[in-house]
């Protein structure tokens, strides 16, 4: 009964991260539809997040009713002269009702530019939204110094440390380090072992001591749908064996991942002081290669960390932007790049996930913190605003494809082309959402 009772808790909480992201991520999709449209003199009669019965609403001065509805998976903006929330049709009876001057206020009224705006402004702000997520955290966090000063040491299972908070590392093992960069070759080049000779600057001396190996086997995350996760690693664990030999670089835990060609690993962990054991079993998952292709590796799904916290410095508000809209690019030609690589057959289309492969991500990010679940909450908006450009009729890709028709014909498309349109779109968006749902039950 109590197993039972963790397991339904646990189904609720990743319930209730996937309906918090899903929300976070419609409402600014739809609120960008809104206030382009309204800058482009389209009048909103409805904004609604969720479907269904309305749970609560008010009525602004410009006459939008704003409404929250019974259904949390979704959302929608309803213009003036609408026929349903998709905007796909126009409602006859009420564009005939209307003046020149209040078609112009509707959507199928409206001059073309204005249109297409608005449907374009959906998927836009949900860029805007990630590129604002990752330059918060570059707000937060700050941009590492250049040279590698140490603020704190990260908790190991190593003695005989004498590595300090505040010192300037200048070598590795006798390896000359000036930089970061320099630091991360030297670090990437040391024998396996549990203590690494450092050459630091302390007190305005130039002395030699005792620290950790510079990238350990520490988890610093662990990814969603993992084999780590469903063993319940977690950020800050240290993996002391694999298969009874003992490790002390993370790059000796992949090796040993990547070579294990699926077989199970059996794992000693330390966690705050104490060891336990585990067993894993390795997963193929597709990795990005340096030249943008991909290939299929076995994975148990963590992301490592240098042993210690750096010394960072303040970004500015430019910088941050900067580095948050480089983010938001990467992820957008990292979705490209993946979508290419399924289609070509490169990577499995196991990669694609539905609702419930969704939900178990937003709930496995947000039991690793605040910062991991907004994280993801980031590639999935940048993910839907991509997904919702693709050229499919009932999408906003399909909208804009009219659009251009229109523009280049001077006419839009015929009420029987756009009607047949719409139906094809539909079921493949339906197709879609059922083959995202098969592979999250039948992919492991």
């Amino acid at each position: 009964m109590v197993a039972f009772i963790e397991s339904f808790a646990g189904q609720v909480f990743y319930l209730g991260a996937f309906i918090v992201a899903l929300s976070i991520i419609v409402t600014v999709h739809e609120f960008g539809h809104y206030i382009v449209g309204r800058w482009s003199g389209i009048h909103a009669e409805v904004f609604s997040v969720g479907f269904g019965p309305i749970l609560a609403s008010r009525v602004d001065k410009r006459g939008t009713r704003w409404q929250v509805a019974a259904v949390p998976l979704g959302g929608y903006v309803k213009f003036l002269g609408d026929a349903n929330a998709a905007s796909a049709g126009a409602d006859e009876e009420t564009m005939s009702r209307l003046s020149d001057t209040e078609r112009r206020h509707t959507m199928h009224g409206a001059p073309l530019w204005a249109r297409a705006a608005t449907v374009f402004a959906g998927p836009f702000f949900n860029f805007i939204l990630a590129t604002i997520i990752f330059a918060g955290f570059v707000l937060v966090r700050g941009i590492a110094d250049d040279t590698p000063t140490i603020v704190s040491l990260k908790p190991l299972p190593v003695e005989g440390v004498t590595l300090l908070p505040g010192d300037r590392i200048v070598a590795v093992e006798g390896t000359p380090v000036a930089t970061f960069e320099d630091f991360a070759t030297a670090a990437n080049n040391l024998p396996p072992a549990p203590l690494v000779r450092y050459g630091v600057e302390r007190e305005g001396e130039r002395i030699e001591v005792m620290g950790p190996q510079a990238l350990p086997p520490l988890i610093s995350g662990v990814a969603p749908k993992s084999a780590a996760i469903d063993a319940g690693l977690q950020a800050g664990d240290v993996i002391v064996s694999v298969d009874g030999t003992t490790i002390w670089r993370f790059e000796e835990l992949r090796s040993r991942a990547m070579g294990s060609q699926g077989a199970p690993l059996s794992l000693v962990v330390w966690r705050d002081g104490e060891t336990f054991d585990t067993t894993l079993v390795p997963r193929e998952r597709p990795v990005q290669t340096e030249d943008g292709g991909f290939e299929m590796n076995w994975q148990i799904g963590i992301y490592g960390d240098i042993a210690f916290d750096q010394q960072s410095r303040r970004a500015s508000p430019w910088e941050a932007a900067v580095i948050g809209v480089q983010a938001t690019f990467a992820s957008i030609t990292g979705t490209i790049s993946s979508l290419v690589a399924i289609v070509a057959g490169s990577i499995s289309s196991c990669s694609i996930s539905g609702a419930i492969g969704i939900a178990q991500a937003a709930g496995a990010a947000a039991s690793q913190g605040w910062d991991y679940f907004i994280g993801l909450v980031a590639s999935l908006s940048v993910a839907i605003g991509f997904l919702n450009l693709l050229p499919i009729p009932v999408l906003d890709g399909g909208h804009l494809i009219f659009h251009a028709y229109e523009w280049a014909r001077g006419k839009p498309p015929s009420d029987r082309a756009m009607n047949l349109a719409m139906s094809v779109g539909l079921i493949l968006v339906i197709a879609l959402m059922v083959f995202g749902l098969s592979n999250d039950i039948l992919c492991t």
